[in-house]
């Protein structure tokens, strides 16, 4: 049924057209090298946005097979839409192929509102899909983005401490530079007192022991 349901609701793409003999090889080159630049390209860019959404396969499947799974008993929407389905290629317009299709609903005991209603059933059961969906999709969302904007959030705040703790050291060192640089003045006062005071007291000693000196030299002289 699941097939069926598929042939009802999805255009299936034709065929591939296989290539001519004795043109392949001259096509798969150039193909080869477009292959090779949009690789290159493409490892060397990301996409700023979400890619735009197409009919997935897979998801179509989910949802036919949800349908399917609550098929309900009797004739109903999805067999009134396969009557629908067998008329396609009459040459009708729309309200025709729908009286038509009606016409045959009809001997199996349908009626408009029943086939509106068995339709909505339908609706809700892909509704039901899509809360589920977006359900799973949430969680997804969590692990893999939630936690890691959890995790730059916490970044964000460790750099702005380090950047507050290095303005403070920043200020910190300013200002033990400006101590370093006073005690360096100062120590340069200190070295010209200490110096100076050196040197009196070398100036002094030198003229007691010049003085001094003198009378030894004079006394050796005049005292025989």
């Amino acid at each position: 049924m699941l097939k069926n349901l598929k042939s009802l609701f999805i255009v299936e793409d034709e065929e591939p057209k296989k290539p001519v003999k004795g043109k392949k090889q001259a096509a798969d080159q150039p193909k080869k090298q477009t292959s090779s630049a949009q690789s290159t390209a493409s490892s060397t860019s990301t996409p700023a946005t979400p890619s735009p959404g197409k009919v997935s396969s897979k998801f179509v499947n989910i949802l036919l097979k949800a349908m399917d799974s609550n098929n309900l008993e009797g004739f109903d929407y999805l067999e009134f839409k396969q009557s629908l389905k067998s008329l396609e290629k009459m040459p009708m317009d729309d309200a025709t192929r729908y009286q038509s299709a009606f016409a045959m609903a009809q001997t199996m005991g349908a009626t408009p509102q029943k086939l509106m209603d068995t339709a909505k059933h339908y609706l809700n059961i892909l509704a039901k899909e899509e809360k589920k969906f977006e359900e799973a999709l949430a969680a997804q969302r969590q692990k893999q983005i939630g936690s890691k904007e959890s995790q730059i959030k916490k970044l964000e705040e460790v750099v702005a401490n380090k950047a507050a703790q290095i303005k403070q050291l920043t200020k910190e060192i300013e200002e033990h530079q400006k101590q370093a640089n006073s005690l360096k003045k100062e120590i340069g006062g200190a070295v010209v007192k200490v110096e100076s005071t050196k040197n009196d007291f070398i100036a002094s000693y030198e003229k007691l022991i010049a003085q001094i000196n003198a009378d030894v030299e004079n006394m050796k002289q005049y005292l025989k």
